[in-house]
């Protein structure tokens, strides 16, 4: 098969960088409500990238895996689906053990001889493009949502400038996920069946935070969200509030996306309430809004979450991500500095920033509260 002509992506490019990530992020969002639009979202952060293609695809233990990636390169997904090939995947079998808190390269966890075999890399190959950069994600469903990002052979491996940048849109890869998981990669029709096939307490909010619509799953969430006058919604828990009021009232102008924690009472285990934006088409499912709240409830336990889980839940970059993990362990900034290979001074920045990310303010309650974030349901 003859390698598929390198299409152009320089409109995204000759954006200055600051515009290039508003538009990818918006459409990132608009492709969750609007799963054909994903090739789209993912040619933008190709070209960011300097990337190939890119594709999502959604393993689950009771569906088919699901993929949707680049038009231009849709022949080679196509192979690679085609008879459950993906099984056959060492490269695939170990991202989806692995589970990396970030974008990684394939490559770097494989030997020689292991990437030879691998018949994805000869799939690839007669299309002329290389190894892939990946990233997992859990999803509240219980579905992993794989990332990935491949070059043209020619253009070599991804340098850690790429690859950070990727990383830079990994929280919104997460949530737009968790939609997109949710709606099973499928056009959203109506805003009713996005409320009803989301499968999660959510609601649909006006810019100026006026309720418009939501489901009965979060109206008999009365211990969590509190109506307010001229159809508002507050967080019954007052910090977690003051990062959703913040979110909501910022989210016009300056794009903030939050996934804010709500402690555990009793009764009740700890929450995650989800603020997405409502971008370009998926703003046409609704008339009037411009946000879409939704929450995911997280258990209670003993064992330490996964850092892809914290960097979901909660925006931690991969390296606040690890020390999080750390910590969660029992062991102390010193011992998780040095498990994780940083100076003191680093984790004790990185422990600072994660505090604000999750509203915490000491050590132990930050290690209960991500103790709690072991699982979704």
């Amino acid at each position: 098969m003859d390698a598929v002509a390198s299409p152009r992506k320089m409109p995204m490019l000759e954006m200055p960088r600051d515009e290039q990530a508003f538009a990818i992020v918006d459409r990132i969002y608009e492709a969750a409500l609007a799963a054909e639009l994903w090739p789209d979202a993912l040619e933008a952060a190709s070209a960011l990238s300097r990337s190939a293609s890119g594709a999502i695809f959604l393993v689950s233990d009771q569906l088919p895996v699901r993929a949707i990636g680049e038009a231009h390169l849709q022949p080679l997904l196509d192979e690679f689906m085609a008879g459950d090939n993906w099984t056959l995947s060492e490269s695939v079998q170990r991202m989806c053990s692995m589970q990396p808190a970030s974008f990684v390269r394939i490559d770097d966890f494989m030997t020689g001889e292991e990437i030879e075999r691998d018949p994805i890399y000869a799939c690839a190959k007669t299309f002329g493009v290389g190894l892939p950069v990946c990233t997992s994600i859990s999803m509240p469903s219980g579905e992993l949502a794989l990332f990935v990002f491949q070059r043209w052979l020619r253009d070599g491996k991804y340098d850690q400038a790429a690859i950070d940048l990727l990383n830079g849109l990994r929280p919104h890869f997460a949530r737009a996920g968790l939609v997109a998981a949710r709606l099973g990669l499928e056009r959203a029709r109506t805003a009713v069946s996005i409320l009803r096939d989301i499968g999660l307490p959510a609601a649909i909010m006006s810019g100026s935070g006026r309720v418009l619509t939501a489901n009965l799953l979060l109206e008999d969430m009365a211990d969590v969200l509190i109506p307010l006058a001229h159809g508002g919604m507050a967080l019954a828990d007052e910090q977690a509030n003051a990062l959703f009021q913040q979110a909501i009232t910022q989210n016009q102008d300056n794009r903030i996306v939050r996934s804010i924690p709500v402690a555990a009472i009793e009764g009740r285990p700890a929450l995650i309430v989800h603020v997405f934006p409502l971008r370009r088409a998926a703003h046409d499912f609704f008339s009037g809004a411009d946000i879409l709240v939704a929450t995911t409830a997280v258990d209670i336990g003993a064992n330490v979450p996964s850092p892809s889980i914290l960097s979901g839940l909660f925006d931690l970059t991969p390296a606040e991500a690890r020390l999080a993990t750390e910590l969660a362990s029992g062991r102390s900034v010193q011992e998780a500095a040095m498990e994780i290979g940083v100076s003191i001074k680093s984790a004790r920045t990185y422990l600072e920033r994660i505090f604000r990310k999750t509203e915490t303010s000491r050590q132990s309650q930050l290690v209960a509260l991500l103790r709690s974030a072991r699982t979704f349901p």
